[in-house]
């Protein structure tokens, strides 16, 4: 996530963590980089002097605190300054009702309404869509797809297309909804038209929030359009998508705090579940290469995967089933990318991006070989001969290497879990210290 951004930060964070001295010299030469990092990433000028001057004063004009190094000082700061500029504190959506989405084309605007549907019901809530766009070909059944995929009720009016008339309409019709979620309409650009309609609705619908969708790689532009849309239509929160494959999004997700309107979602993939709460610590810990067990342990739970299986592969006393069943869990959690991020210390590692792709196509490979196999060669991988090889690379479709590369990678993965003395050991170390003087629960 966040490629040059999220990359120019780790580094940043690896040069503290492994440098063999902090001085003046050395945090000068931080701020440097942080700097050049921070306007690569379209901050504005303004913005980034005020925060380098800021973490320039509490590290090298005050004291250091009792019980920490100035390199730990120096990284909580950074940290500290960075969740400020980003937000400080998640702004949750509870106990609204009508929710209006608004953005121009190209913005992901209606799959994110799909998306904060699935959100809703997966806090129990009942949520219903409007299609209020009539402007862009195949909207309207772009959104009806989504309610279908969904199982969620969607209202849209192909022969009358008129959005006041279907809005209010729907506020009838859905008026024992928990939530309803109205689709209004985009252009290529901010023209009266859509400023004249925007208006309108949001008279019609009254809504409980105003959610503006802006693309991360918008960069500094963000900043304008959050303040144009906010005059028409009240803008309430910000949804930043396409965070999956942008060195921008720092200066997007700046801006849109800029104008008072708080990030309150971010899209990070193209799959109704890419989507989660903004929550500017995690999303810093992360940027940071220091992880996010938190929203990691959240997707674990939500993708169902065992507590026990967990602890039998920290301990290092796992089976092919195990193994496999870990594999369909991480699945669900996202792309692989995603998820070696969010455990600490992963993300100031150089992992090319191809090779993780690499292992995810051979996981999947991995799961149909497994499931060629019989009962108890799954159980006891040891009894696998070169005649059951050969039998399981037929019934799989599957070449005897691919077989031999499980069982090598099974029996790589279980002496790494044991070296790492199980469930303690992970518990343990440098990364453990210097997540708990930056609050974060490991």
């Amino acid at each position: 996530m966040l490629e040059g951004f999220g990359k120019g930060f780790a580094n940043l964070v690896k040069k503290l963590v492994t440098g063999t001295t902090v001085d003046k010299t050395a945090v000068e030469e931080v701020l440097k980089d942080m700097k050049r990092i921070l306007m690569e990433s379209d901050v504005n000028i303004q913005l980034t002097d005020k925060i380098i001057e800021e973490i320039n004063k509490k590290c090298l004009k005050e004291d250091v605190p009792s019980g920490l190094t100035l390199r730990e000082h120096v990284l909580k700061v950074i940290y500290e300054e960075l969740v400020k500029m980003l937000g400080e504190k998640p702004a949750e959506l509870l106990g609204k009702k009508r929710l209006m989405v608004v953005g121009l084309f190209g913005s992901g605007k209606t799959t994110t309404v799909g998306k904060l549907a699935r959100y809703f019901m997966k806090q129990g809530l009942k949520p219903a869509l409007v299609g209020l766009d009539y402007y862009r070909p195949a909207a309207t059944q772009q959104i009806q797809q989504l309610g279908k995929q969904l199982g969620v009720s969607v209202y849209v009016d192909e022969k009358s297309r008129d959005p006041y008339t279907v809005a209010q309409t729907a506020l009838t019709k859905y008026a024992n909804y928990d939530i309803i979620i109205f689709d209004t309409s985009g252009r290529n650009a901010l023209d009266k038209d859509l400023a004249e309609e925007l208006k309108r609705l949001s008279e019609i619908v009254k809504p409980d929030e105003v959610l503006l969708v802006l693309p991360a790689d918008l960069g500094k532009i963000v900043e304008k359009q959050a303040e144009e849309f906010h005059k028409l239509a009240g803008v309430t929160g910000v949804i930043i998508t396409k965070m999956d494959g942008t060195a921008k999004a720092g200066g997007a997700l700046a801006a849109a705090n800029v104008t008072g309107a708080k990030v309150k979602f971010i899209g990070t993939g193209e799959k109704l579940e890419d989507f989660e709460l903004y929550n500017p610590g995690r999303f810093v810990s992360r940027l940071l290469g220091l992880g996010d067990l938190e929203t990691l342990l959240e997707k674990a739970k939500e993708a169902d995967i065992k507590k026990e299986s967990v602890e039998r592969i920290a301990e290092g006393k796992f089976t092919l089933q195990d193994f496999m069943e870990q594999i369909e869990s991480l699945n669900k959690m996202g792309p692989l990318q995603q998820i070696m991020g969010m455990i600490p210390g992963v993300g100031m590692m150089k992992i090319p991006e191809d090779m993780l792709k690499k292992q995810e196509e051979k996981m999947k490979t991995y799961k149909v070989v497994i499931q060629s196999m019989r009962k108890d060669e799954r159980e006891n991988p040891d009894i696998i001969s070169a005649a059951r090889i050969a039998r399981i690379a037929k019934g799989s479709g599957k070449t005897e290497n691919d077989v031999r590369d499980l069982l090598s990678q099974y029996n790589q993965t279980k002496k790494v879990m044991r070296s790492l003395g199980g469930m303690k050991g992970l518990q343990r170390g440098e990364f453990k210290k210097l997540s708990q003087q930056f609050g974060f629960k490991l």
